[in-house]
C-alpha cells in the first residue's frame, strides 16, 4: 500500500525517545511524522485512524531475529508490531560475503514489511578461523558483527577481530559462551538437569565468556554489545564494566524473562534454548536488568519446525517463536514488574534502536512513521493458527496473553491491519 497522508486520533502515544505519554494526534505525509497533537498547516488527511482505548508506539525494534522463509516471518514481525529487526549472519549460507548481503537487503527492500538490518559474520563461515571481509560486508549493508552463537575459541584472533572493528569504527556483537565448558550441554547445570539427566551448561561458561569479551573490549576500545545473556553473574560484569566508563550494552531474551529451568518439565523441548533457561535467580537477575535499563530485551526469534522440535530434549533442535510475542511478553513482565508503559516500551524501542544505531524507535516530528497500534487490554490464545510465522513452537502454546497489535506502518504504509 502507498503511503497516505494519516491521522491517528483519539490514542495514547507513549513514545519513549521523547519522554511522551499522553492522549494526542498523530498527523502523517510523506512517509514521516509530520506533527504531533496539531496539525501542520494544509494538512487534509487521506485516512483518519480512531485509535480509541489504544496505544501508539514507535515500531519495535528486535535486537535479534532469524529470518527463514523470509516473507513469512517479515509478515510474522509487522504483525507483532516489529518495524525493524537485526538478522544475525548465521543464516544458510552465513552471512560472510557481501554478496549474500545485497541479496538479502534487496529481498527484503522489495517485500516493504519491515526493515532489515543485516549482521555480518566475524570470520568467515563463522569457523572462527579467518577474520571475514568487515570492510565490503559494512559497504553491502551490515551495521554490526557477530558470531551468532558460535564462538571465537582462538583469543588472539578474537582480538584481531575487535582491534579491525574499533580502527574502523564497527560495533562486535557476541553471544559469550565458552565452547569447551558448554559442550555437548542442553540445559542449565542446575537441579532439573541433575533430575533428568541431561547434560548441563554452568554459568560458569557465561561469566568467563562474558569477562574475556569485556577485557578484550577495554583494551581495543570496540563498540561491543553482549547478545541474550542468560545469568546473574554475566549481568553483574556487564553492570561493573558500564559503572567504569565502558562501551558495553547488552539484551536478554523475552523468554528468559518469565521462564526458568523449571518449565522444562518432563522434557518439554519447547523449553529447549541457546541459552539454557537458567534458575529462578538467574530470571530475577534478568528481570532487574531489563528494569533499571541495563538490558534491552529481543525476541530471539528462531523458527524451528516440527521435526526439528518433535525429538527427545537432548536432539530437539533449540529456539522458539518470538516475533509475534515479543510485545505481549513484554506487556506482561512490565505489568508483573510495576513498571509504567513508558519504561517497558523503551526496552524494545528507543534502547534497542540505541544499540543497533539507527534512526529507529521514534515518534518525533521528521521521523520515519514507522509505528504500530495496540489493544493493552485485548487477551488472544497462542495457537499454531494464530502465529504467522513458520515457526509454531513457543512454550506459551494455549495461553492467553494480553496486548494485541491492530495496525503496523513503516514509513507511512499500512503493511499490516487487523
Amino acid at each position: 500500500m502507498s503511503e497516505q497522508a494519516l491521522q491517528i486520533r483519539n490514542g495514547r502515544v507513549v513514545d519513549p525517545a521523547n519522554g511522551v505519554d499522553a492522549q494526542l494526534d498523530l498527523f502523517i505525509a510523506g512517509g514521516c511524522i509530520a506533527a504531533v497533537g496539531q496539525p501542520p498547516p494544509g494538512f487534509t488527511a487521506q485516512r483518519v485512524v480512531d485509535a480509541s482505548g489504544m496505544i501508539v508506539c514507535p515500531g519495535l525494534v528486535d535486537l535479534s531475529a532469524r529470518l527463514g522463509g523470509i516473507e513469512p516471518e517479515l509478515a510474522a514481525a509487522v504483525a507483532g508490531g516489529v518495524t525493524s529487526l537485526a538478522c544475525p549472519p548465521d543464516s544458510k549460507p552465513p552471512l560472510d560475503e557481501p554478496g549474500l548481503v545485497e541479496r538479502l537487503v534487496r529481498r527484503t527492500d522489495t517485500l516493504g514489511l519491515a526493515r532489515v538490518y543485516p549482521i555480518g559474520a566475524l570470520t568467515q563461515q563463522l569457523a572462527g578461523e579467518r577474520l571475514a571481509e568487515m570492510n565490503g560486508l559494512a559497504r553491502a549493508g551490515c551495521i554490526a558483527f557477530s558470531q551468532a552463537k558460535r564462538a571465537i575459541v582462538d583469543t588472539q584472533l578474537l582480538l584481531r577481530a575487535m582491534q579491525y572493528a574499533a580502527t574502523f569504527g564497527y560495533a562486535v556483537r557476541l553471544r559469550p559462551q565458552d565452547d569447551f565448558l558448554a559442550r555437548e550441554g542442553v540445559a542449565h547445570d542446575g537441579e532439573v538437569a541433575s533430575r533428568l539427566g541431561l547434560t548441563g551448561i554452568p554459568v560458569v561458561a557465561e561469566s568467563i565468556a562474558t569477562a574475556t569479551a569485556l577485557q578484550l573490549a577495554a583494551h581495543t576500545g570496540v563498540r561491543l554489545h553482549l547478545s541474550r545473556l542468560s545469568s546473574a553473574a554475566a549481568i553483574d560484569l556487564v553492570r561493573t564494566a558500564k559503572g567504569a566508563g565502558m562501551r558495553v550494552s547488552c539484551d536478554v531474551a523475552v523468554h528468559h524473562l518469565h521462564l526458568s529451568e523449571m518449565d522444562i518439565g518432563f522434557f518439554d523441548s519447547n523449553a529447549r534454548f541457546d541459552p539454557p533457561l537458567r534458575s529462578a535467580t538467574d530470571r530475577d537477575a534478568l528481570r532487574s536488568a531489563a528494569a533499571d535499563g541495563l538490558a534491552a530485551i529481543c525476541s530471539d526469534h528462531t523458527p524451528v519446525d516440527a521435526d526439528g522440535k518433535q525429538l527427545p530434549f537432548a536432539e530437539a533442535l533449540p529456539g522458539a517463536t518470538g516475533l509475534e510475542l515479543l510485545l505481549p511478553l513484554t506487556l506482561l513482565w512490565a505489568a508483573q514488574s510495576g513498571l509504567p508503559m513508558l519504561q517497558a516500551l523503551a526496552r524494545i524501542t528507543s534502547d534497542a534502536a540505541a544499540i543497533l544505531d539507527i534512526e529507529a524507535g521514534s515518534l518525533g516530528v521528521g521521523k520515519a512513521a514507522d509505528l504500530c497500534i495496540f489493544d493493552p487490554a485485548e487477551s488472544w490464545r497462542i495457537t499454531p493458527d494464530s502465529l504467522r510465522s513458520q515457526g509454531k513452537h513457543t512454550p506459551y502454546l494455549g495461553y492467553e496473553l494480553s496486548g494485541r497489535v491492530h495496525l503496523t506502518l513503516v514509513g507511512g504504509r499500512v503493511v499490516f491491519e487487523r
